[in-house]
């Protein structure tokens, strides 16, 4: 039998699991990529308390889980207005975040969030859907390109003391989908 994903709002009251699976799943993905120092820099400034509990109540970001018989498995960040990381485009929604646990990757979450990320740009009526991808993510420019993005411009992303880029992607979103 299949374990059915729920993606779910996250609560403001969920700021401890979030930094719990936003580490986690961070390390997982880069760490054999960059020095402990760096990880650690990076992890301590996007991953504390403060911070996160910031970005949670902001208006114009939304956070879902992705969950499989009540565990979380991933998340998906999403920013609008001026909570977007880069301003150039108008009347977009910005995929900030999508991580999933490495042990949960392959089981289509990352669509699942992606199709949330849609659903979400539509109803907001965005002309735009894009996000920034680190140049070396080779599965994720793969995933984001099969779903309809193209590079459009590159942007600076420390992680810690290590200049890094990422590659802007974005999506026009059809006149009869934000209708």
């Amino acid at each position: 039998m299949t374990n059915q994903i729920i993606v779910r709002k996250i609560e403001v009251t969920e700021v401890e699991k979030l930094k719990e699976v936003g580490i986690l799943t961070f390390t997982e993905s880069f760490a054999h990529l960059n020095t402990e120092s760096d990880m650690k820099q990076y992890l301590d400034k996007s991953f504390n308390n403060a911070q996160i509990l910031s970005e949670l109540e902001n208006p114009e970001s939304d956070f879902y889980f992705a969950e499989i018989n009540g565990e979380v498995v991933g998340y998906l960040k999403l920013n609008y207005g001026k909570a977007q990381t880069e301003q150039k485009l108008q009347n977009s929604l910005e995929i900030e975040r999508i991580y999933i646990l490495a042990k949960f990757q392959g089981n289509r979450i990352g669509q699942l969030f992606f199709d949330k990320a849609l659903e979400v740009a539509n109803a907001r009526k965005a002309e735009y859907l894009w996000l920034g991808v680190w140049e070396h993510n080779e599965g994720a420019l793969r995933f984001y390109k099969r779903n309809g993005l193209e590079p459009f411009d590159k942007h600076v992303f420390w992680l810690g003391e290590d200049k890094q880029y990422d590659i802007l992607m974005k999506m026009p979103l059809k006149a009869e989908q934000i209708s």
